[in-house]
């Protein structure tokens, strides 16, 4: 009985988390009453399940399963409630934005479930990854070896509550040997590495990439005065280094927002580890036009904005494209036509070919 409510839960909370996905990528103010409609079926679906499972008889060596369940799917109906609520009061984007931050929390809070159940493993994998057996059965078992180095997702200092720490994720199905690239994402404007994690989780995980996820010094990253972060994030890349061997040819910095931005400040400067950058909706600093942007020259850089952005306008990376590649910058530039200011998910396999090809 216990196993046929997990089932009968578990399908209609991974289908209401893929929505929720899809509502952050496609976020934009305009939009909220429509986005609201995709989420609201949400307390509907899952309620019934819900009240299933708590209602079932659990075995004692299963009532953690049965608890954590309950969290999460608890967790994601008071997101889509928050949201839907906020959707249909007028859409205040960062009220919206604030009810979306939550799906971070649901995703921390399920993920420790991959290794016991199938469904949740291969939700938290590319689409191209989800039938491969073999490789979510090396995942699970390398979630549950008590030997070698530490994988999974690990921090350091880095509670909510706190600043300057980050989130590491190692990839469970990884040898620990053979060196791997890094990715270092970096959050938007007041918000934390042990969320923007999330963003990135899925891909790291499928490609057997580490991923660093820092939180800077202050609210934000050092974009407007003295700079705070970027000797945090040089020890932070050689920390992980010494315990785990990085491909040192391949070292992405990217960002969201203040962390694209960010991302051109920092990983231009001399001295720091990164090999390729890749800045998302953010602009390109004016003391970097005004001196220095020449260190751009011959550098990877993937230059992603939205043509919907209502924070910094389209034209503003079209002024960064353009004085990028008149330095001589090996620039790829992707203006997505349906995306606001939002950080686009779908956008990482592309990235990761990216940095990835020879």
């Amino acid at each position: 009985m216990a196993i046929d409510a997990i089932g009968a839960l578990l399908s209609p909370l991974l289908g209401t988390l893929d929505r929720v996905i899809w509502v952050q990528r496609h976020l934009h103010p305009p939009l909220a009453a429509q986005l609201g409609e995709t989420l609201a079926p949400a307390t509907e679906a899952l309620t019934g399940p819900l009240q299933a499972l708590e209602s079932a008889t659990w075995p004692d060596d299963l009532v953690f399963l049965r608890e954590r369940l309950v969290d999460v799917t608890r967790q994601t109906l008071d997101l889509t409630g928050a949201f839907v609520e906020a959707a249909g009061s007028g859409g205040d984007p960062f009220e919206l934005y604030r009810a979306l931050r939550r799906f971070s929390r649901v995703q921390e809070a399920l993920y420790p479930l991959a290794p016991v159940l199938d469904a949740v493993s291969r939700w938290f994998l590319e689409p191209g990854r989800r039938d491969d057996a073999a490789f979510i059965e090396r995942l699970r078992a390398g979630a549950m070896r008590e030997n070698g180095p530490r994988a999974g997702v690990l921090h350091a200092h880095n509670e909510r509550n706190a600043r300057g720490g980050f989130s590491l994720y190692v990839p469970e199905a990884w040898d620990g040997q053979t060196p791997r690239p890094l990715v270092v994402a970096l959050h938007g404007g007041t918000g934390h590495g042990r969320d923007f994690l999330w963003s990135w989780l899925r891909e790291a995980r499928s490609r057997e990439v580490l991923l660093l996820s820092p939180t800077s010094q202050d609210r934000t990253w050092s974009i407007m005065g003295e700079e705070r972060d970027a000797e945090a994030l040089r020890q932070m890349v050689d920390g992980v280094g010494e315990r785990y061997p990085i491909d040192r040819a391949r070292v992405l910095l990217t960002g969201m927002s203040d962390g694209g931005t960010y991302t051109m400040i920092c990983g231009l400067q001399d001295g720091m580890p990164f090999t390729h950058l890749a800045p998302a909706c953010g602009v390109l600093h004016l003391g970097l036009l005004a001196g220095g942007l020449e260190r751009a020259r011959d550098r990877p850089i993937y230059l992603i904005h939205g043509a919907l952005d209502w924070m910094f306008p389209v034209y503003t990376a079209r002024m960064a494209q353009e004085a990028l590649t008149s330095v001589g910058a090996r620039l790829v530039y992707r203006e997505l036509p349906d995306l606001s200011h939002t950080y686009p998910r779908d956008e990482n396999a592309r990235i990761l070919d990216w940095l990835l090809t020879p």
